[in-house]
């Protein structure tokens, strides 16, 4: 299994005399073990996770799995611009409605995981801050010495998140970066570049102790929904739907939540 985060994935592979995909049970014979190369594009939140589960499909299958993970803005974009892909799995249901809406997807698109937004501040939190009104600067907000914050862009689904945290707790965020991925703020945070950003609960988990997080109050009711779905021009698309079964089965769900996901749909 091969990872090229924010690059497009290579092109695939087709063994002639190969008529179909092994199963993710790992019955397949060894003819139809050579059959398929499955291309994942997955949310930057999704890489490392993502690649785990590729990792563990891969030795039941046989098949090998592509995984290019960036910001799913951007990678509706490369789709909607004819990249090859066989299975999407951006960070919202809204940018899965959006790859719908072009008819890039073969329905129906079915949910992985969920996820939650929180606070990540540098580790120790040198600025001391304790919830979402710590970054407020509105008119008489609680943020007296204006922390620099960044966030994903508002077209990216965690800057989307980010929006509808700051609505539901009726603060004004001014950051002072917008990145296109989760990853890239998570960057910033963890080389002290800002003093807080606003990223997933499982990429703090993921950063270790290179950042301390800070909980959103009432963010557990606002989750981001990871779907999945099998794209409309799959050259592979029996094996694609393999893969994101083998996503909502026992193991794989098991490799999300130790990610720190919640579950998806049952399977």
């Amino acid at each position: 299994m091969r990872s090229s985060a924010g690059l497009l994935a290579a092109a695939l592979l087709i063994l002639p005399g190969c008529a179909s995909a092994p199963s993710a049970d790992g019955q397949g014979t060894e003819e139809e073990a050579s059959a398929a190369q499955v291309t994942v594009f997955a949310a930057a939140s999704l890489d490392e996770v993502v690649t785990a589960v590729a990792d563990d499909y891969e030795a039941a299958s046989g098949v090998d799995v592509e995984i290019s993970s960036a910001g799913s803005a951007g990678l509706l974009a490369q789709l909607q611009q004819g990249a090859p892909a066989d299975v999407f799995i951006p960070a919202d249901e809204q940018t899965m409605e959006r790859a719908a809406s072009a008819e890039l997807i073969s329905p129906p698109a079915r949910r992985i995981a969920t996820n939650t937004l929180v606070i990540a501040v540098p580790d120790g939190n040198p600025a001391q801050i304790r919830s979402l009104q710590d970054l407020d600067t509105s008119p008489g907000g609680d943020s007296g010495s204006s922390p620099a914050l960044v966030v994903c862009a508002e077209q990216v689904p965690c800057g989307a998140a980010a929006v509808q945290a700051a609505d539901a707790a009726g603060v004004t965020l001014s950051p002072v970066s917008e990145e296109l991925a989760v990853t890239d703020v998570l960057g910033k945070v963890s080389s002290a570049e800002a003093d807080a950003g606003l990223v997933y609960s499982t990429d703090v988990l993921r950063a270790g102790d290179q950042v301390d997080s800070v909980e959103i109050e009432g963010a557990e009711a606002h989750p981001n929904r990871y779907p999945a779905a099998v794209l409309q021009d799959s050259a592979q698309p029996a094996a694609a739907r393999e893969f994101i079964d083998f996503l909502l089965s026992e193991a794989g769900q098991r490799t999300l939540r130790e990610a720190g996901f919640s579950p998806g749909d049952p399977e």
